[in-house]
């Protein structure tokens, strides 16, 4: 049974120490890592208890896939990425959450996958202000 988004939801502890709030689609919390290594996004389902995609209700199955689609699309445009990287590991933060990541051939660790590979690079106020002007306005929702 789906619950309504506004009730039950938390942002796991992590997630909130590690990004910045973009905005709220349909279904889920968009946020931006803060690591200018690589513009990166995080959709999370504003659900409760969803761990795994097999978690996810049937009924939002697809709000989640064109929300995904429609971040990497963004991103892609905004950044000119060479290819966009997505993932739902969830290791060390069990709420599910989906990476959306813009990779570049010059990018410090490419090809492999940025997972525990140096050190995030904090934006600084301008440049996170800044961009998360641009993705307000290039995220629709």
């Amino acid at each position: 049974m789906n619950q309504p988004l506004h009730e039950l939801f938390r942002l796991h502890e992590r997630l909130a120490a590690d990004t910045w709030t973009i905005k709220d689609l349909a279904l889920s919390r968009v946020l931006l890592m803060n690591d200018k290594r690589y513009p990166w996004l995080i959709l999370v389902p504003r659900r409760d208890d969803l761990r795994d995609f097999h978690d996810v209700a049937e009924a939002d199955k697809a709000a989640l896939h064109a929300e995904i689609d429609h971040a990497s699309a963004v991103l892609k445009e905004l950044t000119g990425a060479f290819k966009i990287n997505v993932a739902a590991i969830g290791n060390m933060v069990p709420q599910l959450h989906v990476h959306v990541i813009a990779r570049f051939e010059e990018d410090a660790v490419w090809p492999k996958p940025v997972w525990g590979l140096g050190e995030a690079v904090p934006y600084s106020p301008s440049e996170v202000g800044s961009l998360i002007e641009k993705l307000k306005k290039a995220i629709h929702g």
